[in-house]
């Protein structure tokens, strides 16, 4: 008597979603996304995959750097090794500065082409900056400059305006030849004016006056007047 086995259909595995994948045996990684829950400092970070609370730290490349509430990729290289890769989204109500951050000693390369920068407001910050060119040129509307301490050094130094105003408590200079043209009027107001030549000192002009209040003096060895 033979028995007929009627095949029934093996009923389906349930699918099971893990809220963060397991790295496979051989050291194969597994990424996924998760939400910044906070910031701990010294690159750490904890981050919220479903119901799982993890310890993560910021990748080298991962340059931006996360904040709370950021949508990030992470990635596992280990039993506890979790890293963010990159930050994926952000919330666009938070109105934080984007922090681009690099540790350590940093260089960008432009091998070809050219690099701009681009903002409506450009600010940098530095302890010391050092720029080194061959040409350099600088056009805006308005410059400021304040610092305690200005020192310019070249070998020729013009500067061509409409008005020069300065004001200085003291004033030194030194030249070896200084020649000065004035179309119009050069006057000099002071408290005290000292004029000093060792060899020769000429005034000329179609009209010479000199006035003096109380006393008007000249002495010398020989004294020609016509």
């Amino acid at each position: 008597m033979s028995h007929s086995h009627t095949p029934t259909a093996s009923p389906r595995r349930a699918r099971t979603h893990r809220a963060v994948p397991v790295a496979r045996a051989g050291g194969d990684a597994s990424c996924w996304t998760a939400t910044v829950q906070a910031c701990e400092g010294d690159d750490r970070f904890v981050v919220a995959c479903g119901p799982v609370l993890l310890q993560a730290r910021q990748a080298s490349s991962c340059l931006l750097v996360p904040m709370a509430g950021d949508m990030v990729a992470c990635i596992r290289t280990g039993a506890h090794d979790i890293w963010v890769l990159a930050v994926l989204q952000r919330d666009a109500k938070n109105t934080a500065p984007q922090v681009l951050q690099c540790r350590g000693d940093t260089r960008f390369v432009v091998s070809q082409g050219a690099l701009q920068l681009e903002a409506p407001e450009l600010q940098l910050r530095s302890d010391r900056l050092a720029l080194t060119v061959s040409q350099l040129r600088v056009s805006t509307e308005t410059a400021e400059v304040v610092g305690r301490h200005l020192r310019v050094i070249g070998n020729t130094v013009k500067v061509v305006g409409s008005v020069l105003s300065t004001v200085m408590d003291r004033v030194n200079h030194f030249s070896r030849n200084y020649l000065r043209t004035t179309q119009g009027t050069d006057r000099v107001a002071a408290t005290h004016i000292e004029c000093e030549a060792e060899q020769l000192l000429r005034l000329q002009g179609e009209h010479a006056l000199v006035n003096g209040t109380k006393l008007v003096k000249a002495r010398g060895a020989q004294i020609h007047f016509g």
